[in-house]
């Protein structure tokens, strides 16, 4: 069965998702197929990986797109208002609350629950999530009467919650409900062929009224960086080249000099990743910036244009 959905561009467009490589597409692809489903998704990735846009590309692609899109970021709720903000209170329920306010859960009715970096809600708050999950109700604080919560829970978060269920920093049980269907979003290192799509993207939203992009110089140093802030580091690198560009074009030198350096926190998130991973990332990279054929890559990589054939087709087969 084939779905014609308008869920991200291979050019320059507004807010969307843009993007082409193998990475961007298996995210995708997977986006794509869920959106259609009421499951609780999970996404995982860096921070700066655009998680809540793809989380709003899973509501806008869903059934419930006419109804709202409620984001939650996790980590900026008090502990001592979190079930407040979250359920919402009675008129009398605490000092000040002079009248009725309805929670984020409320709030979502109709529509899709976006609760952001869920790793950091703290173990006695995750309980009360828990029992929203299983029973699909909650009461307003300080009242009596039960309302049925409706809406499709989508999470994100950059944190490990496997490592932190063993820790005993997140509940077991709250993991596996919200675990569903997990998707993982890929750090901008293994997107490097999508980097000249984001830059004309982001020039699109910076300053729309102005023809300029990257140089070929500027490509080549950027897809040597780590980029350990992801997209969202991108944008604040591409807004700060367009303030000292004076001409068509970014130029290396418009970028700081921690660019020409590499990125030490990716270069040690990647030493402590499966060897094959790491092989088959090079080869995508590899491949992307190659021009000529596949003898000349073999030689450029040492190895035998045989052995670089088995290669390739092994990583097709995993992609």
């Amino acid at each position: 069965i084939m779905h014609s959905v308008d869920i991200a561009r291979t050019e320059a467009h507004g807010d969307e998702l843009v993007g082409r490589s193998p990475a961007f597409q298996r995210t995708m692809a997977l986006v794509q197929r869920i959106s259609r489903s009421n499951t609780n998704v999970l996404l995982l990735g860096e921070s700066g990986t655009g998680k809540e846009l793809v989380a709003h590309t899973i509501h806008r692609l869903s059934p419930r797109a006419d109804g709202p899109f409620v984001p939650v970021e996790c980590s900026g709720l008090p502990a001592q208002l979190f079930e407040s903000e979250l359920f919402g209170h009675a008129r009398g329920a605490f000092t000040n609350a002079f009248r009725d306010k309805p929670g984020l859960v409320e709030a979502a009715t109709g529509g899709t629950l976006f609760l952001d970096e869920i790793g950091d809600i703290p173990l006695a708050d995750q309980v009360k999530i828990l029992r929203l999950l299983e029973t699909r109700r909650f009461r307003r604080v300080g009242d009596v009467e039960a309302k049925t919560a409706d809406f499709r829970l989508v999470c994100a978060t950059h944190r490990n919650l496997r490592e932190m269920v063993e820790r005993g920093e997140f509940r077991e049980d709250l993991y596996y409900r919200l675990n569903v269907f997990e998707i993982e979003l890929p750090p901008l290192r293994e997107r490097v062929d999508d980097l000249e799509l984001l830059i004309d993207s982001m020039i699109t939203r910076i300053q729309p009224e102005r023809r300029i992009g990257p140089s070929a110089a500027a490509l080549k140093l950027l897809g040597r960086y780590g980029f350990p802030g992801n997209v969202r580091e991108l944008k604040n690198l591409v807004e700060r080249a367009l303030v000292l560009c004076d001409g068509d074009e970014l130029l290396p030198e418009h970028f700081p000099a921690r660019c020409a350096e590499g990125g030490s926190r990716a270069q040690t998130v990647e030493a402590i990743r499966p060897l094959a991973e790491l092989e088959a990332d090079y080869l995508r990279r590899a491949v992307a910036l190659h021009d000529g054929d596949r003898r000349s890559l073999a030689a450029k990589l040492g190895i035998s244009e045989r052995a670089l054939y088995r290669k390739l087709s092994r990583l097709k087969r995993t992609d």
